[in-house]
């Protein structure tokens, strides 16, 4: 059985591990941001503290979202591979360089440049899975590693509260540098190569069944994109999702230790069970994709059900009820998330899917506009929350209107497609 299973060994267990410690390193800022001593040693404790807090991913998702335009044109031409690696150095400089910030301007550089590393994560997964997957199996190819995404927070919060509670906020960027370099970087070196017909370890029955994906469909054409414009529509709700998404994830923790006054171990059970929940809807996202093929109609329902959720949160007395509403919340974005990378794949070709992904990924400007102007808005209204999950609401009706558009011709093309019948390889 494993003999034609590795890809998911050489290709699939490295992208996870590349997403787990990636996104700790990119968010693990949310909970590093309540720790007293870290506002203090870079000066965010005046008036305008909330703004600077949220500028502080604001700036990282702008160098985040131009660095994926970068990177899907380089990733198309050296490859998933390589490129990978080189963005896993520039990663790992940025956090020993955020450990030694002294002031707040040094830490914004770090960010910047993280971000810049960082930027291939999208492409780079996006290009592997198109080359190393089968059409049929791509719903639990991109689950696999969007697993990562959000297991990664999930223990991740605990893990820096743990370093800050122990010793300082400065070792937690040193562990995450480690972790990189013990981990990841040799995940990368030994275990993938660009294409499964480079690797020695693939069989020849794995191989063939790999590129039944290729070979299925050729006369429907992916060639450009950008003219279809259901993609401009999974653009526009990715949009929507990283709004969503970073507002929700980097505020959450300072939501419940300032708004609604848990102590530091309520906050961090809360928010790991939050990265849970996304975790939960990517896998759930990842099996009914591939049993309904209504990726679309999924994702408008994980739209409606976010803006339910927000406006509970914006009503209920109950602490513990707001706070988890914010995080299936967040949940649900996690699998619009999933299933907006499902359609990179869907809608491009093997040549393309690094550029159609490093535009998806521009998207993530927004994201990090929403964790500027909640902070902008939360000091506007003398620290209530309020105001901005209101704005939160706005976005997710957005999102669920959008895909709107999608259903119609979802549903046509569900019914045409014939059941296969063909073996799977075992």
């Amino acid at each position: 059985m494993f003999t034609n299973q590795r890809r998911w060994i050489y290709i699939a267990l490295p992208i996870f591990f590349f997403w787990f410690f990636g996104q700790i390193d990119k968010l693990g800022i949310s909970v590093i941001q309540t720790d007293p001593e870290f506002l203090n040693t870079l000066g965010l404790t005046g008036p305008d503290k909330n703004a600077k807090i949220g500028f502080m991913t604001f700036i990282f998702t702008v160098s985040y979202a131009f660095s994926n335009l970068f990177w899907g044109v380089i990733i198309d031409k050296l490859g998933a591979r390589k490129t990978a690696l080189m963005g896993l150095g520039i990663w790992t400089v940025t956090m020993v360089m955020g450990g030694l910030a002294t002031s707040y301007e040094m830490f914004l550089v770090s960010r910047v440049i993280l971000g810049i590393g960082e930027g291939m994560m999208i492409p780079v997964s996006g290009k592997f899975i198109s080359n190393w997957f089968n059409q049929r199996e791509l719903g639990r190819a991109q689950a696999s590693w969007i697993a990562g995404n959000y297991l990664g927070p999930a223990l991740g919060a605990i893990i820096l509260s743990a370093f800050i509670a122990s010793m300082h906020w400065h070792a937690a960027f040193y562990a995450l540098a480690c972790f990189n370099l013990l981990i990841n970087i040799p995940m990368f070196l030994f275990l993938t190569r660009e294409t499964p017909e480079q690797h020695p370890g693939i069989h020849k029955e794995e191989l063939a069944y790999i590129r039944q994906s290729h070979s299925i469909g050729k006369e429907t054409s992916k060639s450009s994109f950008t003219q279809d414009y259901r993609y401009w529509i999974v653009w526009f709700g990715m949009l929507m999702a990283s709004f969503l998404f970073f507002g929700l994830s980097i505020w959450l923790p300072t939501y419940l230790v300032q708004g609604k006054q848990f102590a530091r171990e309520a906050m961090t059970g809360i928010t790991s069970l939050s990265w849970l929940f996304a975790l939960g809807f990517v896998l759930l996202c990842g099996y009914l994709s591939d049993k309904t093929r209504r990726p679309g109609l999924l994702a408008t329902i994980l739209f409606g059900l976010c803006a339910v959720l927000l406006g509970i949160a914006t009503v209920t007395p109950s602490p513990i009820v707001a706070g988890l509403c914010l995080g299936l919340a967040m949940g649900t974005q996690g699998g619009v998330f999933h299933l907006s990378n499902l359609f990179i794949v869907k809608y491009s070709t093997r040549e393309t899917a690094g550029r159609a992904a490093g535009l998806m990924g521009f998207t993530n400007i927004l994201g990090g506009v929403s964790s500027y102007v909640m902070g902008w808005m939360r000091d506007m209204a003398g620290g209530d929350f309020g105001p901005s999950i209101i704005m939160l609401i706005v976005a997710a009706v957005l999102g669920f209107c959008s895909y709107l558009f999608t259903l119609k011709k979802e549903a046509e093309e569900a019914r045409s497609q014939t059941p296969k019948s063909n073996s799977v390889v075992a």
